[in-house]
This record gives C-alpha cells, structure tokens and sequence, in this order.
C-alpha cells in the first residue's frame, strides 16, 4: 500500500507544512520495513504522529517547566506533597540541564557531565534516545548517527529510523494483532499520551479502509 497525501492529512491534519518532504520519506521507509498493509500504516501513524507532534517536532526540546518536569518524571522531581522539588525549579526551562540530568547513566549515555543526554536527546519520529540506541540504528542503517546525531531529524532518516526501529521491535507483528495498547508501551514504556495516540489510531483505521 502507497500511502497518499490526502490520507496522511486526514489522519494528521497539523502536517500539512511537511506533507510534501515526509510524504516521499514515509513512503520509502514503509516499502523498505514491511509497513505495508493498512493496520500496520495505521499503528505506526498513530504512534509517530503523537511522538512527532504530527510530523512537526523531530527533536526533543525538553524546555519544561518545574511542574511539567514533576509530571512527566515524577519519581524524580515530585515530592510527596505532589509539588516539584527544589531539583525540579533550578532546572526548569533549561533543555540542556535537564536532558544532561534525567539522561545520565541511561540507553548508553554516560554520566551528567559527559553531555549524553543532550547529544543523543529523541530524535526521529519516534523520538531515538540514547548513545546505545543512535549506535543500534546507525548501524542498522549504515549511517554515522553516533557522529552526526543531527541527521535524524532529516525526514528521510527521521522515518527510516522510526521504521527500522518499529520492524526491529516487532511491531507489524503487533499491528496486525490489534494490540494497541502493546505497541504504545514497547515504545514509550507505560501509556503516556494514550488517549490521543488511540484517537489517531481509529481515525487512521476509518481513513486506511
């Protein structure tokens, strides 16, 4: 299946700026990774579309607030009376502390002071993360993302990369099972954003008919 751009933006709307560049992208990295029926174009545009702000965002910015820090990892800026923690307000609004900080020691990257988590921040369409992983689909893709880390915010290699990642992780297999709620947490590890990334979900199904 060939995926047109009438479709891409019935299903992702807010894409219409980059329709042109990431249709052809798309396109290529779904012949090139099998995701190439409707439930699996459909699963993986929800899930992209909801990690990628619909095709707008290919790279993390992190520029949060404390209380968007505490919400987004709780364990670390919450306290227990629910209020973000004194670590939480010295490092709001400071994308590269804060990657530096919730990235050290993680996916490959080395300690806070290394600047790991800044460099290998997500990228992509389904937001790459970490030393470990940037080595994993360069080399699955033969490209010197380690080197060049921002190469995967291109769109040819923010698909290929989103798709290389999706068929390595089997999720056609768990597309063509319906197993939704499955595929989120291979890629995000828990539900976060659920709710809209179903909603993408159905309106791709009735869209990809």
């Amino acid at each position: 299946m060939v995926l047109d751009e009438r479709q891409l933006l019935l299903i992702l709307p807010n894409a219409r700026p980059v329709a042109g560049v990431f249709l052809p992208a798309l396109n290529a990295a779904f012949s090139d990774w099998r995701i190439d029926t409707p439930p699996r174009i459909a699963a993986f545009l929800a899930q992209a579309g909801h990690e990628s702000a619909q095709l707008t965002r290919c790279i993390e910015s992190l520029a949060y607030s404390a209380q968007r820090l505490a919400a987004v990892w709780p364990r670390r800026f919450r306290s227990a009376d629910g209020a973000p923690t004194a670590l939480a307000r010295e490092l709001a609004y400071q994308p590269e502390r804060i990657a530096n900080v919730v990235y050290a020691g993680r996916n490959g990257n080395g300690d806070e002071a290394s600047g790991d988590g800044w460099r290998y921040r997500g990228r992509g369409l389904l937001q790459i993360t970490g030393r470990a992983n940037y080595r994993a689909v360069g080399k699955g893709l033969e490209q010197p993302f380690l080197e060049q880390p921002q190469l995967l915010v291109e769109p040819r290699w923010a698909s290929q990369s989103a798709a290389w990642w999706w068929s390595q992780n089997g999720l056609n297999a768990l597309s063509d099972a319906g197993r939704f709620e499955d595929i989120t947490r291979r890629i995000n590890g828990g539900l976060n954003g659920q709710d809209e990334r179903v909603r993408l979900w159905l309106r791709a199904r009735e869209v990809l008919v």
